[in-house]
């Protein structure tokens, strides 16, 4: 037996780490995988010491990349936009900005995770360094490589140390995202049994029509809801939270067709959405969503005499862009010949002018080479004003 104390007391601490893992759903850390896959910065929001960090560790391990976690309200803005070093002929060759090494270990890695954690706790001037970050991925003069994905956590201001607001410009980049602990998850946690979150992965089957479908909705939305497609709150909270601007309405794009692609479930799409473009824009979206029920584009092309055109007017439009979507996503002449065979249907049921945006772009993809098909006959005159034939 050991008579060093501290060894006997690092092997009580070995026991007490030692738990169990049971497969188990959350939504939360799904709307937060479904952001890391489209490539988002995403901000997670929640009280200290719910878990923020361990979830983005369950998360690097599930893809198999390094995590790198900075906590950006000890640094200064140096230490993001990098520190000049001065070489032996600076008018020649500039002064260079060194990256710190975080950045260094990630560019080496070639892809994984960086952690900004308490970012609602740094000053102003670090939250603008870190912008050139999130926005352009460079560090200094290190540009990070594609697959390095930026996830940050941030207190309530009520809650946070010195706590301030983050500026408009860098809110409206991120995906944010609420996170909770579930009481029942922490109980069984402390009997020794922690869930493990299986991570959605993108069916590359499924990924041309997931595009494609997610292209009809938010393109079918903004057209029925114009107002939406930018909207700055007034007040400065809501200000540093998620709020409706073509740049959100580009990441909901992303993330819906990161959620048709994998499969994930409603609630985790539902939170990735409203997450990008704030409560009130995200929830109209997804009413608007859970009412159209669009089928398949690349399916419908396939076979697109079965098809009978959605009777709504909405879901015209938002389906017939879908189609022109699929086929621009894997162009070839009998699925461009099918597009005009799915857009004909609305010159069948009367109203061709649901079809005359979706015509023209279809047009426009057009191979010189490819004759003229006969579906294309009832958009030949508005083709003509457009100059597209």
């Amino acid at each position: 037996m050991s008579t060093d104390p501290l060894a006997a007391a690092d092997d009580l601490n070995a026991l007490m780490r030692a738990s169990r893992t049971e497969v188990r759903s959350d939504p939360q850390l799904e709307a937060l995988t479904l952001a890391v896959i489209a490539n988002l910065p995403v901000l997670l929001w929640g009280e200290p010491g719910i878990g923020k960090s361990a979830g983005l560790e369950q998360l690097a391990r599930g893809l198999g990349v390094p995590l790198e976690t900075v906590i950006a309200s000890v640094h200064e803005p140096s230490d993001f936009a990098g520190l000049p070093i001065v070489g032996a002929d600076p008018a020649v060759t500039g002064v260079p900005m060194a990256p710190p090494d975080w950045a260094v270990r990630l560019a080496g890695a070639g892809r994984g995770l960086i952690f900004f954690d308490e970012l609602s706790s740094a000053p102003p001037a670090v939250q603008a360094a870190l912008l050139r970050v999130v926005l352009e991925r460079r560090v200094g003069s290190l540009t990070l490589p594609e697959p390095v994905r930026v996830v940050a956590a941030a207190n309530p201001p009520s809650s946070a140390a010195d706590g301030w607001h983050l500026s408009p410009p860098l809110a409206n980049r991120f995906v944010h995202l609420r996170w909770t602990h579930d009481p029942r998850t922490v109980a069984r946690g402390m009997a020794g049994t922690w869930p493990a979150v299986p991570v959605p992965k993108v069916d590359p089957a499924k990924a041309s029509s997931a595009v494609a479908r997610a292209r009809g909705v938010v393109s079918g939305f903004l057209t029925a809801r114009p107002g939406l497609a930018h909207h700055l709150p007034p007040d400065a909270e809501a200000r540093g939270g998620a709020w409706p601007s073509p740049r959100t309405w580009e990441m909901a794009l992303r993330l819906l067709a990161a959620g048709y692609a994998t499969g994930a479930g409603r609630e985790a799409v539902s939170a990735a959405v409203v997450g990008a473009v704030g409560d009130g824009a995200g929830i109209e979206l997804l009413s608007y969503l859970q009412e159209l029920d669009l089928p398949d584009p690349d399916r419908v092309l396939v076979n697109p005499d079965a098809f009978a055109l959605p009777e709504r007017g909405d879901r015209q439009l938002a389906f017939l862009t879908a189609v022109v979507a699929a086929v621009q996503g894997e162009l070839t002449r009998e699925r461009w010949e099918a597009g005009w065979a799915v857009l004909a249907k609305a010159v069948d049921a009367g109203v061709p002018d649901v079809a005359a945006r979706a015509a023209t772009d279809l047009a426009a993809l057009r191979d010189p080479a490819w004759p003229v098909p006969a579906a294309i006959d009832g958009f030949m005159d508005l083709l003509h004003l457009s100059g597209a034939l």
